[in-house]
């Protein structure tokens, strides 16, 4: 298992220091979706048989057949609510201006959506069932106040907790309990209770997110619901018929288009699964495996600690699923290791950043992102994972080109030999650790249901922790019995999947209202309309300055739409998780990409890479700032290295659009291998001029080459690319002819 502690280091980049953070504080402060209390007593272990209850009945549903759709996904949303409010603290309030304004606006915007849902059915309701509607909206509202008074801070729950707990498991469990009375006998004609615990659910679900995502996911919500109610009243594109608060209810809460939609439902079937086989893995001694095989693989090299970081990150990020927590949980190993070997720790950690984001995107498991994906597209997952391998291998090309560079700028070395595990000693210890993750990724190369894989994963990986109390009286004595699955253990882990998975579906159920306000409004073809216009226009203007009509108008107007997607992207995916960003972004932004013809699977692509890359953006980069409070450098200065770190993840969405074949769409060899050259140079050239370095170090002129050669070679024109490749070579062999007289001159002197 990696390290509990980390070393921490002194506040100028390079110098080891005292003792740092503890790895979970440091998961707490930047992954909110992590930030548990730490219950005692009668509470801790009601939680505890909750979350294993949980994880037990996900278990049992993968491996041996899901309840109807509605019910499944009611089922883990009645004990995800009920879990969600007592454990995640309030907020700590912060007796600012904008808190106040920010906590005042969503109170107000509870007891609107109360007031016209009264208001809507009149009579209907009663007096009784009214007062209920305003004074839980009320409520709700005055726990979004920043009010000390209220309680709920830290590990102390306090009473609004309990009444928004059981309000939680309440409008979940009702779908449940009266399902056919709901779905079969009343359909199309809800009652009045449907009605007041759909206005519950949508308040709730909202303040859910608030409490374990942060504010932006909350506040896209309101802004959507906002817009499905006030659409006659906005101006041009923008405007729509409108609908009222009890239309919205039908939608996004007695079906399958808003809360228990796909969002939620790829939650309850896929990333539940496969979050929890993450956990029981690490906590086996996965992790350990991938650290000593990144070791042994490229310890030895060049700048040995930081591609260790680099491939042992990407690795475990295939499992993890969070940025954040792959940062902190390897980096609490690599990032000291790489300072102590002479990086400076703005580079060290800025690497973790960018490494542990790369598991994102790296085959065959994706974060569980990739199932989402899967079926979104209706693609087998086995084509979708082998399209993923080139794009990723790009991303770790440049990341292991800009350490190994910047290795050679400042004369490092690798880990010394005697350093380095051999083989054989790793897979005497760890060879049972592989067996789940080989079993499960062939199952799913054989196109098993993934529920179906990470059921048998996590069920062998708990046998497979037994294999060293059976081998070592066999004279195994090498196999480590620490990572043993043992009850107290495996316990632990089953509430600690659970508890993981809780932010995630409390922001897939908020992202189910965009999703079906999406649905209703035909919000995605107004972003489209919006994209496109705005691309035709600067891409008009901007072919018409250059001059000879040197430039191909449609291909600059396509240029545009793309790097305003991105944006778009980036800007989306700001502290929220892979998952739902990315089912945020294809519903809402892929269909700006499909009106210019390019390839959905592209499209998609394109929107995945961008909203992972939000992670190491600044000013939200949360994966780099973690990996600054480990190395004590300064976060900014972090996030913005390790955006640089990230090239690759950001200039090969653009490569794939222009060369579709490197996705194997419309495969050619002939487009094919032109990318790959030209992307590899394209990394080369950047990577150089970034680092400064090649050879010997670059001058300010052969940056700017190296750099528009780099950039030019994204595309695919043909002799655009010849033009650039020239360039390059070029730069890179004059460099290397210097390097090598200065080399001489000093051998001779």
């Amino acid at each position: 298992m990696t390290p509990s502690r980390a070393p921490n280091t002194a506040p100028d980049d390079s110098s080891p220091g005292a003792q740092g953070p503890d790895v979970d504080d440091l998961i707490k402060q930047f992954d909110a979706e992590s930030n548990f209390r730490h219950l005692t007593g009668f509470l801790k272990h009601g939680v505890t048989l909750a979350c294993v209850t949980l994880s037990l009945f996900h278990i049992y549903t993968a491996g041996f057949g899901l309840l109807n759709e509605i019910s499944h996904r009611s089922l883990h949303m009645a004990f995800i609510m009920g879990l969600l409010f007592i454990v995640f603290p309030r907020p700590t309030p912060k007796r600012t201006t904008s808190s106040w304004i920010l906590g005042l606006g969503y109170a107000a915007f509870y007891l609107v959506l109360a007031n016209q849902m009264v208001s809507a059915l009149g009579s209907q309701l009663g007096v009784t069932l009214s007062a209920v509607v305003y004074a839980f909206a009320l409520l709700v509202g005055l726990s979004a106040l920043p009010l000390k008074a209220l309680g709920g801070r830290g590990n102390t729950t306090s009473w609004i907790d309990w009444l928004l707990a059981v309000g939680g498991v309440a409008f979940s469990a009702y779908l449940v309990v009266f399902f056919d009375q709901i779905f079969i006998v009343n359909v199309g004609f809800p009652q009045s209770m449907d009605y007041v615990l759909g206005t519950l659910a949508i308040v709730l679900v909202i303040e859910g997110a608030r409490r374990t995502m942060g504010e932006s996911l909350s506040i896209i919500a309101v802004l959507a619901l906002c817009y499905a109610l006030l659409g006659p009243y906005l101006p041009g594109v923008l405007a729509h018929r409108g609908y009222d608060i009890v239309r919205l209810i039908e939608h996004l809460y007695l079906g399958t288009e808003g809360i228990y939609g796909i969002a939620l439902g790829v939650v309850a079937t896929y990333v539940f699964h496969f979050v929890l086989f993450g956990v029981l893995a690490q906590a086996s001694g996965l992790g350990q495996l991938f650290i000593e095989l990144a070791t042994l693989l490229a310890g030895r090299y060049t700048g040995g600690p930081a591609k260790v970081s680099v491939v042992s990150s990407g690795f475990f990020g295939m499992i993890s699923g969070s940025p954040v927590a792959n940062t902190v949980t390897t980096g609490a190993f690599t990032i000291p290791m790489m300072m102590r070997y002479g990086f400076s720790g703005r580079f060290a950690a800025a690497t973790e950043a960018a490494s542990s984001c790369g598991g994102q995107i790296t085959p065959p498991i994706m974060g569980a992102s990739a199932f989402v994906m899967a079926e979104m597209l209706g693609i087998p997952y086995n084509e979708l994972i082998l399209v993923a391998i080139i794009p990723a291998a790009f991303h770790y090309f440049a990341a292991l080109s800009m350490v190994h560079l910047e290795s050679k700028r400042l004369g490092l070395v690798g880990i010394p030999r005697e350093d380095i595990p051999k083989f054989g000693d790793i897979m005497a210890r760890h060879w049972h650790q592989t067996i789940p993750l080989v079993v499960m990724v062939t199952l799913l190369l054989m196109q098993f249901t993934p529920f179906l894989a990470a059921f048998w994963g996590i069920i062998l990986t708990v046998l497979c922790s037994y294999i060293p109390l059976v081998m070592r009286p066999l004279g195994f004595i090498r196999m480590d019995r620490d990572s043993v699955l043992t009850p107290r253990r495996l316990i632990a882990g089953l509430e600690e999947g659970a508890k993981q998975s809780i932010a995630i579906t409390a922001a897939c159920a908020c992202v189910g209202f965009l999703l079906g306000v999406t649905t209703l409004t035909g919000l995605g073809f107004k972003f489209s309309g919006a994209v496109i216009e705005l691309a035709t226009d600067l891409g008009t203007w901007f072919s018409a300055i250059v001059p000879f009509g040197l430039l191909d108008q449609s291909g600059v107007i396509l240029f545009f739409a793309l790097v305003l997607v991105a944006v778009a992207c980036i800007l989306m995916g700001a502290g929220i998780p892979t998952t739902p960003t990315y089912i945020i972004l294809a519903s809402i932004v892929a269909p700006a990409l499909d009106e210019f013809g390019i390839a959905l699977l592209a499209s998609h692509f394109f929107i995945f890479y961008y909203g992972v890359l939000a992670d190491v953006t600044p000013p939200v980069a949360l994966a780099a700032y973690a990996g600054a409070s480990i190395s004590g450098s300064d976060p900014m200065r972090t996030g913005t290295t390790a955006f640089r770190l990230s090239m690759g993840k950001a200039l090969v969405p653009m490569m794939f659009v222009y060369a579709p074949s490197l996705l194997f769409i419309d495969f050619t060899w002939s487009e094919f291998l032109l990318a790959m050259f030209s992307g590899i140079l394209c990394i080369l050239s950047l990577s150089a001029a970034y680092i400064g370095y090649f050879s010997t170090r670059l001058g300010l002129t052969e940056k700017i080459l190296l750099s528009l050669a780099g950039l030019a070679l994204v595309g695919n024109t043909f002799w655009v690319i010849v033009v650039a490749a020239t360039i390059a070579f070029a730069v890179l062999a004059m460099n290397m002819i210097k390097g090598r007289q200065e080399r001489q001159f000093h051998a001779l002197s």
